[in-house]
């Protein structure tokens, strides 16, 4: 009687988590929805129009992130409650250098964006996976899943090559960062959410870790959005356009420009597709760069793991990821 009532009351308390975390995506949804109807409004009374398009940017960005957000931190608290160590251990080599990769490819198992893949970082590291592994995973999820790699061959009909160039430079990226992460990263750079709580398992736990860590991500999901749509009003689209002819300036500038858009990952190379003006390589160099760094992930990455890791490993991650673009492009396209 004791256990069906302590399951029953575990279950309660897992589904009223799962209604909060809904709740909190549809209100930050509503919220959005709702500013993007009122900043037109708004805009028409002061006669402002940039205040509609920061509006519009900013729904936008919140929109798509947040079914991803929810989906990773139901995987995370999942991971978190139900998964033992012991499979980590049985799946993993216990060297990190041999762990990297591994976690790298396993990536294509979730089909989400990078506001996913945060969370389910965490929780690996919480259950004793490597940070070097748990990273490798963090960059390559959103970038190598099918999901992507469709959209991608989508997006470019008839260039097999660009499908194969993301996935490799992608891999690359991932694997690249986890092996510097496992030979120069410091310990007091990395906060790791949770690793010194004592550890709970069962619905309860799950209940607990999914409703902390939406609410927890979802604020800095929204300064993300924020930022980028910031950017997206300050910068005249005129001067894009006097990068378009040079291979070493359109390479950077689209590598950058993917960090400040935060185009969701199943959708960045229709973006990109559409940039037809740019060189294939700097094309390349948009997929790859854009789920990996972008403003909304910095953020969210700052918020789960701390200011001093994002800073660094979002700059590493950027320079690695350029120049693997850079390379696999030239060698492919």
């Amino acid at each position: 009687m004791l256990n069906q009532r302590t399951v029953a009351l575990g279950l309660r308390s897992a589904l009223r988590a799962l209604v909060y975390a809904v709740l909190g995506g549809t209100a930050l949804v509503v919220v959005a929805t709702v500013g993007s109807v009122l900043g037109p409004v708004l805009a028409l009374d002061l006669y402002t129009p940039p205040v509609a398009a920061w509006w519009t940017v900013f729904t936008a960005v919140v929109v798509q992130g947040v079914p991803f957000l929810l989906l990773g931190t139901v995987v995370s608290a999942a991971i978190g409650a139900f998964v033992p160590e012991r499979v980590f251990r049985r799946l993993l080599p216990r060297s990190p250098a041999l762990a990297v990769p591994v976690a790298g490819v396993a990536g294509v198992v979730l089909p989400g964006c990078e506001c996913a893949s945060v969370p389910v970082a965490g929780s690996l590291m919480r259950r004793g996976v490597a940070p070097a592994a748990a990273l490798a995973f963090l960059l390559s999820a959103p970038a190598i899943n099918p999901v992507v790699l469709v959209a991608t061959s989508l997006a470019f009909p008839g260039q097999p090559e660009m499908v194969l160039a993301r996935l490799l430079a992608s891999l690359g990226t991932a694997v690249a960062m986890g092996w510097l992460w496992a030979r120069f990263g410091r310990e007091r750079w990395l906060r790791i959410p949770g690793r010194d709580a004592p550890h709970s398992t069962g619905v309860r736990a799950f209940a607990d870790g999914l409703q902390h860590d939406f609410l927890h991500a979802g604020g800095f999901l929204v300064l993300g959005s924020a930022a980028a749509a910031t950017f997206n009003i300050a910068v005249p689209r005129t001067v894009l356009d006097v990068f378009t002819g040079s291979a070493w300036l359109a390479v950077p500038l689209l590598a950058l420009l993917a960090v400040v858009l935060c185009v969701c990952s199943e959708a960045d190379a229709f973006v990109a597709a559409s940039l037809s003006a740019f060189p294939a390589t700097a094309r390349l160099a948009f997929m790859v760069v854009g789920p990996m760094v972008d403003l909304k992930l910095v953020a969210l990455q700052a918020g789960t793991f701390g200011r001093a890791f994002a800073v660094r490993f979002a700059s590493v991650t950027w320079v690695v990821a350029v120049t693997s673009s850079a390379l696999v492009g030239w060698w492919l396209l």
